[in-house]
């Protein structure tokens, strides 16, 4: 849903997919399930292989397309990718509204929510870039509790990876994240819960929680969350 600068809305950082500014087809996916008043603002070069392998060039322009979301009346800021960790303080530090760019900023309260014993996977796009750096965890102790998956031979990083970016069916998404949990919770028993940080797999999220009986968070989560504090 989309919304005119004239009333509170949640912003949106979104990747780049070389279509004209206001398209669209250039609206995140994800939104669409939120069913909250939200604007988006393109990050000028922010391709997806750039994001996803963290290039630090394009920081201003993550800076910049949050600006604009003030700037058209955004009260909270997200954004759909959940690399985009990497830019969360630097964003967080531009603008005056309360900042959550990656649904990984929910892990240590993922943590705290499960037995000691208990493990959360946290299921990407892509988990060769999913590097130490990205991952939030307050305790350094509570690293050996997070377990890493992720769907990069499949058809949604394939298809997010070209220029412009290619559509993907929610039946491949689905197909390819419930093999990548069925992977970790055979080599994990003790996965308690599921944090997915691609903001393409809400589209799947109420389905594979009904499958695994697990709890399931992502960016649409906490994006409401972040939405609700300030409305």
């Amino acid at each position: 849903m989309m919304t005119s600068s004239s009333k509170p809305a949640l912003g949106i950082l979104a990747l780049e997919k070389g279509l004209p500014a206001g398209s669209p087809a250039a609206n995140p996916r994800f939104t669409e399930l939120l069913d909250l008043p939200v604007i988006s603002e393109t990050i000028e070069g922010g391709w997806s292989e750039l994001v996803v392998r963290g290039d630090p060039i394009l920081e201003p322009a993550f800076v910049a397309a949050a600006r604009k979301l003030v700037a058209r009346g955004a009260v909270a800021i997200s954004s759909n990718c959940g690399f985009s960790i990497r830019h969360q303080k630097a964003v967080a530090a531009a603008v005056d509204v309360p900042v959550a760019l990656s649904s990984l900023l929910l892990l240590p309260m993922m943590l705290s929510q499960v037995p000691r014993d208990g493990k959360v996977a946290v299921v990407t796009a892509d988990s060769s870039n999913l590097t130490e750096d990205t991952l939030v965890i307050g305790n350094p102790s509570d690293r050996s509790r997070v377990v890493i998956g992720g769907i990069e031979g499949g058809e949604l990083l394939r298809n997010e990876m070209v220029r412009p970016p290619v559509f993907t069916p929610v039946f491949s998404i689905q197909s390819d994240v419930e093999a990548c949990i069925s992977r970790l919770r055979a080599a994990h028993p003790a996965i308690k819960a599921i944090l997915f940080e691609c903001a393409g797999f809400p589209l799947v999220s109420r389905e594979l929680r009904k499958n695994t009986r697990l709890p399931i968070y992502d960016i649409a989560d906490l994006c409401r969350m972040v939405f609700a504090s300030v409305t």
